[in-house]
């Protein structure tokens, strides 16, 4: 066996203790957008969960976060179906015209109407944050179906699982502490909050640091609410777009100046072309 071989092997039967060690903040450069990869499972190490959790609750305290958020992470167990999931993304090995013949299509209809009903608020937050309504509501409708289906996967515990599994700790121990941080300000209940098995939060599935950084309470009811208001989850998208590099009054199809702030909401091709194509027909009306 090579040196080589031996160290890699090394690396993923050690890979649950490494995670422990590794930094609870971003990484300063967001890491390619990759399709599923095939990390093996026996690098999984569900003893060592409630040992992390410790460390977790250790580093939320020392950045701040009250009792409310502590009390996210009491009696949360290491969840096997969150990892499978992880392990199996298999969405975007379609091409954007089967994605996009799937995803728009019966959902054109549904945007419409959205379209309709919100125009007032729509108009305000394309005067405010320069982003039209078509492409805020295919976000909408991609997501979400407007807010039919949020999801099933109780958020903490798939993000803590997703912390603490070795595939990628760095990506998920700074969602950790931001959906902390959610939960401690009062705009989550941890009880109830429920979402797709990565973690995202609401009616266009943010990650919790897109939420920290970019949502808005725009009703102004004292609460930032992803999940129940239809003004912040409208806004808030705007703004994600708009602290993305959005240009009010540019194009977004790919090649145009926009399409790069759309590439931030998804980094899959496939799904930010989506995203373009879906806007226009709304835009357009056709």
């Amino acid at each position: 066996m090579k040196i080589k071989t031996i160290a890699a092997t090394l690396l993923v039967s050690l890979s649950p203790a490494l995670a422990l060690a590794q930094s609870w903040d971003p990484p300063q450069v967001e890491p390619p957008y990759r399709f599923a990869t095939k990390t093996p499972r026996n690098c999984v190490d569900r003893a060592g969960f409630p040992n992390f959790l410790m460390q977790a609750r250790a580093e939320a305290q020392r950045r701040g976060i009250g009792q409310r958020g502590l009390a996210a992470l009491e009696g949360l167990s290491f969840d096997d179906q969150i990892v499978s999931r992880d392990r199996g993304q298999k969405v975007f090995t379609q091409t954007f015209e089967e994605f996009s013949g799937r995803m728009v299509p019966p959902r054109l209809g549904a945007g419409r109407k959205k379209m309709q009903q919100h125009q007032q608020l729509l108009q305000r937050i394309e005067r405010e944050f320069g982003v039209p309504a078509g492409v805020i509501v295919a976000i909408w409708g991609l997501e979400t179906d407007y807010g039919a289906f949020l999801g099933t996967f109780p958020t903490v515990r798939a993000i803590a699982t997703l912390a603490y599994d070795c595939r990628r700790p760095e990506k998920f121990r700074p969602e950790l502490m931001a959906i902390l941080k959610i939960v401690d300000q009062g705009n989550l209940d941890p009880a109830s909050a429920k979402g797709a098995w990565a973690g995202e939060i609401g009616q266009t599935q943010f990650m919790p640091t897109s939420y920290v950084k970019f949502a808005i309470d725009y009703d102004r009811d004292g609460r930032i609410d992803l999940v129940r208001s239809v003004p912040d989850v409208l806004a808030s998208t705007a703004n994600f777009l708009r602290g993305s590099g959005w240009q009010r009054g540019q194009g977004w199809q790919p090649g145009q100046p926009n399409f790069a702030a759309i590439l931030q909401w998804n980094k899959a091709e496939v799904y930010a072309r989506t995203i373009a194509y879906f806007a226009e027909r709304l835009e357009s009306g056709r």
